[in-house]
């Protein structure tokens, strides 16, 4: 029962982190720092990816009627177009990160899952989104405003792709990167957003089968009932909060700005490296 309280709180940890531009890594590292699950190394490797399904289901079930293609007319079953080109750009952003995130997974595991980066980079980004909101205020008006998704284009999504590498570096916020570079390209704070919410599909399901295989290949595919339940538990709770979660910051967005987030980054990593390198 007890690690199953542990399972919901990281469940909520994950629904409220994984959308917000607030890095979710970097709180799981710092909630994993106080309270450990009673699992293997290998298992809680592979948990911190794979509960990131329960957060995209969410995704899926608020926008199901933007992102599914197959639709009723006339009696018929036919192919929506727009959709069709909307999952076209969708997987064109994924394809710096998946080539890259392949071939870089494990040693940027190795190399930048530590306290100092991730709390560098927290701070770092912060900052950048301050300065990026006071520059789009002063400019008043914001240049190549999209009225939607659709109407974003292959070589914008090909760029946020490009920036939504910076997020293989534990820290920074795989929806932090994207909305930043959503941000430089002056889209509208709402379409980066959900073209953000729509490239975590494919993104985060791609890193939970990733980190399924290598667990399979190590371990081999076989899990007790308790980390069965750990699991599941984690999904279901990082999906309800994450439907909350995404439903209020597409309500926030609209009247305010992402400096809100950059401050909060910058005293979550200040507190990382106090607790890391001063406290502990």
């Amino acid at each position: 029962m007890i690690e199953i309280l542990k399972a919901i709180l990281f469940g909520i940890v994950e629904g409220i982190t994984e959308w917000l531009p607030i890095s979710s890594t970097g709180h799981m590292i710092l909630l994993n720092e106080f309270i450990h699950l009673g699992v293997s190394p290998e298992f809680y490797e592979l948990f911190q990816v794979v509960i990131q399904l329960g957060a995209i289901l969410a995704v899926v079930v608020i926008y199901f009627k933007n992102i599914w293609p197959l639709k009723k007319k006339n009696n018929k079953i036919v192919l929506d177009q727009d959709i069709l080109s909307l999952w076209g750009k969708i997987l064109v952003a994924c394809i710096p990160a998946a080539v890259l995130g392949l071939l870089l997974d494990d040693w940027l595991d190795e190399h930048f899952y530590n306290a100092v980066v991730v709390s560098l980079a927290l701070i770092i980004y912060g900052i950048i989104f301050i300065v990026i909101e006071n520059k789009r205020k002063e400019m008043k008006s914001v240049s190549n405003v999209e009225k939607g998704v659709q109407d974003i284009t292959y070589k914008q999504a090909l760029q946020i792709g490009g920036f939504q590498l910076l997020a293989l570096i534990p820290g920074t916020s795989r929806s932090g990167s994207t909305i930043l570079g959503g941000l430089l390209m002056g889209l509208d704070r709402s379409v980066i957003a959900e073209f953000t919410f729509f490239l975590a599909i494919p993104v985060m399901a791609g890193a939970s089968l990733l980190k399924l295989a290598k667990y399979v290949l190590k371990v081999g595919l076989s899990f007790s009932g308790l980390e069965i339940g750990i699991l599941l538990t984690a999904c279901i709770v990082a999906y309800i909060v994450s439907i909350l979660v995404i439903k209020f910051l597409m309500n926030y967005i609209r009247k305010h700005d992402f400096k809100v987030f950059g401050w909060y980054r910058i005293i979550l990593g200040l507190l990382v490296l106090l607790y890391f390198f001063i406290i502990k």
